[in-house]
């Protein structure tokens, strides 16, 4: 049975929805208040705020309060347990391709004798 990841699962998570992604894409470009990430998408805010929870709960983002602006901002750092799972299956997949692109070879090298 593979052991599964609690954390990189709820990474997963936060990352599947598209409106999630569009807000992350937002705050590579810096912090952002919570009212401007909501504009483009056109949800109402409890429904950002939910996104938004998603996000931190994964630790993606941080948010901070300054009187009564709620602001964004992400967490680069947290995007490392994706991307070594991400590099993990590159190798195996890999290794795997090319163990089968040997067989291949030695079969149909086996045919023309």
């Amino acid at each position: 049975m593979a052991k599964h990841d609690p954390a990189l699962s709820l990474l997963f998570h936060a990352l599947a929805d598209p409106t999630r992604r569009s807000m992350l894409t937002a705050l590579a470009e810096g912090p952002v208040s919570v009212t401007d990430l909501a504009e483009p998408t056109g949800l109402r805010l409890p429904t950002v705020m939910r996104h938004l929870s998603v996000l931190e709960e994964a630790g993606l983002i941080t948010t901070a309060k300054d009187g009564r602006v709620r602001t964004c901002a992400i967490v680069p750092e947290a995007f490392e347990p994706a991307r070594t799972w991400l590099k993990q299956q590159e190798a195996l997949w890999g290794a795997r391709l090319d163990r089968l692109d040997a067989f291949v070879m030695q079969t149909m090298k086996g045919r023309e004798k």
